[in-house]
Parts: C-alpha cells; structure tokens; sequence
C-alpha cells in the first residue's frame, strides 16, 4: 500500500529546476541564463521552493549566494533525481512502445567483446533498444539508472542476481621490438623490464610471479586506468602488461603485440551479467540474457 507524500514534500519541477540550477552553478545570474529566464525569476522560484519546504536552502550575502549545509544534501540528491527523470523521458522517446535496456558495461570489455556482437543480437531483436554505458567503478542498482550490468568478479556477490558468462586468462605481453631487447626466456626475467599496471587491478604482477616462482617484492611501473590505454602503451615499446587474451588476440594474431613468455595466468575472477531482484522478468533484459548465454556458451564449456 502506497503512502500520498503531502503536497509540501512533491514541489513542482520549474521550483527544482530553478534550485538545482543555482544549486550547481552558485548563481542566480548563470541559472537565469541556463534556464532561460530572469533573474528574479528564479530568485522568486528559489523562494518559492523554501517557502513550501520551510527551509532556508541558501545563505544570501550582497549578490552572491552558497548553500546552506542543509541544501548541500538536498541539491545533491535533487539532481540525482532530475537525472533519473530525464534519463527516463529519453528512454521513452528512443523507444516509445517500451522494451528499453540500459546495461552498464566494462570499458574494454564493451569495445572490444560486446560491440562487435551487437548486431546480431539486434537483428534477432530489433524491437529492443540498447542503451550501454562504460563504467570502470563498481554500479549500485539503487542508485544508477540502469537495469543491469556486466560485472567482473566474484559470483559470491550478493547486491544482485548474476549468471557466470565466461571466464579470463592473462596474458604477459609486449612490443615485439621490447620482447627482442629483453630476450625473455623464463619467468625472473620478466623482472628485468618495466612492468606496467592497472589500477583497478594492482596486484595483478605479483599473482603472476608469485604464480611462477619469481620474487614478487618491491614490483614497480607505470599505473593505466583502463586496459584499452594499458594496451596502447604495451605496444608502444613502455613495458610489459598483463591482459586478457580474448580481447586482445587479433592485436596478438596481427603482430602488434606478442606474448613476452608463453606463460598464461588463469583469472580468480569472472564476467558475469548482474540485475536487480525487480528486473528478473524485463522483457529486454531476459532476450538480452538468452542472447548472452548463447554467445558465451563456448566459453564457459
């Protein structure tokens, strides 16, 4: 049974707007200008929108205005909500009849994996829009505003429901012009080059050598956010990095790169696609999770 917020609680979206806008900016002036309006315009807005809470969201000093720390919080979960409220009017318009999927996505992962199979799952099932975001950090379907999300981790994780999509080996790799200076020939010479890094993944070097026998103390280099740009510097000639094999094999095939050492490093972890308890029986998520399924089942056999 649902609860009717009182009328003071649910003020109106041009008061929002108005505050959000002076809220960010720090401005009457520039939310006057961003919004289209005068400036006492939104002033009589912003006073309007604390007349109907109560509360006093801005301290005015001369012509300038801050936040109280009270609107602080307010502004912040304010926009949070106006972004979820545009973001669903977009949904709407990019498909109207409904059948909608936002899917939060691994950077490289989605570059290099997901967005060359696309196009078929779109031809089995072009009523289904597809929306897909990069995230490196991890989501929160309570406050992200995506119906579900490509995950790379443990299956213990408990904040969703999750199906395992395939597994990942790591590779060492290089430049070829890198691979010959050094001539690698076992594991502790690895230890002889610039090893580079991925931040969210810092430990990666040390499982590998402690995995191969080699001294893992003291392990130093270059750190990457992202494997797309760990991967440029690899081939650049800067270091020896470890990555997947499968999202990177046609650079392996073409040369690009190659394997410093034929010395594989199976993952912990795991991709899995990851939803919310409420979005099990979605439509798009469940044809968009049978696609999935099929296109790694190779892999996980």
């Amino acid at each position: 049974m649902s609860i009717r917020a009182p009328r003071r609680f649910l003020p109106s979206l041009p008061l929002l707007a108005a505050f959000e806008s002076a809220a960010r900016t720090g401005s009457i002036t520039q939310a006057a200008a961003e919004l289209s309006l005068t400036q006492s315009a939104v002033s009589r807005q912003v006073k309007a929108l604390e007349g109907q809470l109560g509360v006093e969201l801005f301290v005015r000093e001369k012509q300038k205005i801050r936040l109280t720390s009270g609107g602080q919080v307010y502004a912040r979960e304010i926009r949070e909500a106006l972004g979820k409220i545009s973001s669903a009017s977009l949904n709407l318009l990019a498909n109207p009849l409904g059948g909608t999927l936002t899917l939060a996505v691994p950077p490289t992962f989605g570059a290099r994996w997901l967005m060359p199979r696309l196009p078929r799952f779109l031809e089995r099932h072009p009523e289904v829009t597809l929306n897909v975001l990069s995230r490196l950090t991890q989501f929160d379907f309570k406050q992200d505003i995506i119906d579900a999300a490509i995950y790379f981790g443990q299956s213990e994780w408990t904040a969703a429901e999750m199906i395992l999509l395939r597994s990942e080996v790591m590779v060492p790799v290089c430049a070829p012009q890198l691979a010959k200076r050094f001539d690698f020939h076992e594991a502790k010479d690895i230890r002889n080059a610039p090893l580079l890094h991925l931040t969210t993944r810092p430990d990666a070097w040390e499982h590998w050598l402690r995995h191969y026998g080699v001294d893992d103390r003291g392990v130093q280099g270059m750190l990457f956010d992202q494997f797309t740009t760990l991967f440029e510097a690899a081939a650049a000639g800067l270091g020896v990095a470890l990555l997947p094999d499968f999202l990177f094999a046609d650079d392996l095939r073409s040369g690009r790169i190659v394997q410093a050492l034929p010395m594989p490093l199976q993952s912990n972890d795991a991709y899995h696609l990851c939803w919310p308890d409420d979005r099990s029986a979605y439509r798009p998520l469940a044809v968009f999770r049978d696609w999935l399924l099929e296109e790694t089942a190779a892999d996980r056999a």
